[in-house]
């Protein structure tokens, strides 16, 4: 396989389910355009394989493994910053040491962009490094341009505490509610949120920056990016599963939507996980009615 593989992207996705879905989603959207030229290798605990390994995909994906260095996901509500920290400290050097002992040339690493310790790996072996942004570019930018929303004490620990008032000052987003903001800023997940933040703003030091959005939905916080960020930024739409919808049946218990769906050329029906493009469609339909 190695004499015929053009290009390697390793995929190195957050061990979670609503990180895991679109990252994976977006590698066999790849595998299938042009399954010759592709190899992608998945890279995920020991743990995880066992919940994704017998989950169809294209024969030009493989998995790698790296020890449960990070707390189980069976009890990794108990202590949600816990769990966050050791993804932060705990996986890069067993992930780096799987990359080196890979015998096919690595073209690009595809990585979470919470995972900012793969960018040092990505220097240090001289590899393209990609990040994947598995929310809504809206959600990006309010992190990206946080500084604006302490300066106006919408956020930080001079928070006005009127959630009412109106932030207008996001480069591409429109007016919104300070109480429709992103639930950590100002909620029980600010003891992740320094994390998040640095995540964001560590993502311009890729080579690329992709965001499973449509663009025709964000057009303009997508734009705003464009201008503001060095580095090329992609809009690929939702990263979804999707299937042929000649293999519904339709019958009377069929709902409308599936019926209208059905009569399309190519279909598909939409996959809902925690982190995904349409878990943060909210917050664009909360952006728009403040308008």
């Amino acid at each position: 396989m190695a004499e015929s593989i053009n290009h390697h992207v390793v995929a190195i996705p957050y061990p979670g389910r609503g990180h895991i879905n679109p990252m994976m989603n977006l590698c066999k959207l790849i595998a299938l355009r042009r399954p010759s030229d592709f190899l992608i290798t998945f890279i995920v605990t020991e743990e995880w394989l066992g919940y994704i390994e017998c989950e169809p995909k294209p024969p030009n994906i493989q998995f790698a493994t790296i020890p449960n260095v990070i707390p189980s996901e069976v009890n990794r509500a108990a202590d949600f910053p816990g769990f966050v920290k050791a993804t932060q400290t705990k996986m890069e050097h067993p992930v780096e040491q799987l990359l080196h002992r890979m015998g096919v040339p690595i073209s690009v690493l595809l990585y979470d962009t919470y995972f900012t310790w793969v960018l040092g790996i990505g220097n240090r072996m001289n590899i393209p490094v990609a990040s994947l942004f598995t929310m809504s570019a809206t959600v990006f930018s309010m992190m990206y341009h946080y500084h604006l929303l302490v300066e106006n004490g919408h956020v930080g620990e001079n928070f006005s505490g009127n959630t009412e008032e109106i932030v207008d000052y996001i480069p591409g987003v429109p007016p919104i509610r300070v109480a429709d903001l992103v639930t950590g800023f100002n909620g029980k997940s600010k003891e992740t949120t320094s994390i998040a933040l640095d995540a964001i703003l560590m993502s311009a030091k890729a080579q690329f920056l992709i965001f499973v959005s449509v663009y025709e939905l964000e057009a303009e916080v997508i734009d705003a990016l464009k201008s503001t960020l060095s580095i090329p930024v992609y809009a690929i739409g939702p990263s979804i599963p999707y299937f042929s919808l000649n293999d519904v049946q339709n019958d009377e218990n069929t709902p409308d939507y599936i019926k209208w769906l059905d009569r399309q050329p190519e279909g598909s029906v939409l996959y809902i996980s925690q982190g995904s493009f349409l878990s943060e469609i909210r917050m664009i339909y909360s952006v728009g009615a403040s308008m």
